[in-house]
């Protein structure tokens, strides 16, 4: 059977794999997922020979469900939020570079590009990650202070920072520290992300005034926004 469309596995240990074939793929790589495998194929491999290369794998891809999965950065890898966009390209001379056209952020890679290997995916993660701390240290201040202005809540100072433990800070003097990934959220958790710094410089705990403040700023609707807000993560 040869496909380009993607379709399924089903392993004795490792249950279901979703097989993805790619135009640009040069062999079989697999990645874990959120419950499961996911494998990446060039076009036209056959199920026996995703197979064979699953048994050959077994032990790693064993281990690998045994981790937490974290995004394998490939072809298949899309920034594609309100505030930021960015996605991988194949270039014609051999070499990675960075550009941002029309908006949005264009990281070309080698056509035979290796994504399994430790140090692309790192270098791909700091590039993302600059990528993103550029473009939130233009966004994120005006927006904050565009929010202060509108609900008379004044901040001291502000930073963006490449934090992947949490969306923002708010110290007791009113300095604000805010992560680059607040850009992969929707517009409204990043409203909501900056209005809850906002409401610290008023309210520096967690008590009851801190929430009934925090739920006037966003229209009475701070807890669906922060339940909304648990389904991300800020690391890439």
């Amino acid at each position: 059977m040869k496909t380009t469309a993607a379709w399924t596995l089903d392993d004795r240990e490792l249950g279901i794999i979703d097989v993805h074939p790619h135009v640009r793929a040069r062999r079989i790589t697999f990645r874990a997922k959120e419950g499961g495998v996911r494998a990446t194929v060039p076009s036209g491999v056959t199920p026996a020979e995703v197979r064979k290369a699953v048994d050959e794998l077994r032990p790693r891809l064993l281990l690998l469900l045994r981790k937490s999965p974290r995004t394998v950065i490939d072809w298949d890898y899309r920034l594609d939020g309100e505030l930021f966009s960015l996605r991988l390209l194949p270039g014609q001379d051999g070499h990675f570079l960075s550009r941002n056209l029309d908006g949005e952020v264009q990281i070309i890679c080698p056509k035979e590009t290796d994504f399994s290997t430790e140090a692309t995916q790192q270098w791909l993660r700091r590039v993302v990650t600059e990528a993103l701390r550029r473009r939130a240290k233009v966004l994120l201040p005006l927006r904050l202070k565009a929010l202060s202005a509108a609900h008379g809540l004044p901040f001291r100072s502000v930073k963006v920072n490449s934090s992947m433990g949490r969306w923002g800070s708010c110290s007791g003097r009113g300095d604000i520290n805010l992560s680059c990934h607040l850009l992969r959220l929707p517009a409204r958790l990043v409203d909501y992300v900056l209005l809850h710094e906002l409401a610290h410089t008023r309210e520096m705990n967690h008590g009851p005034r801190f929430h009934t403040l925090l739920d006037s700023l966003t229209g009475g609707r701070e807890k669906a926004l922060l339940a909304e807000l648990k389904r991300y993560k800020p690391e890439i």
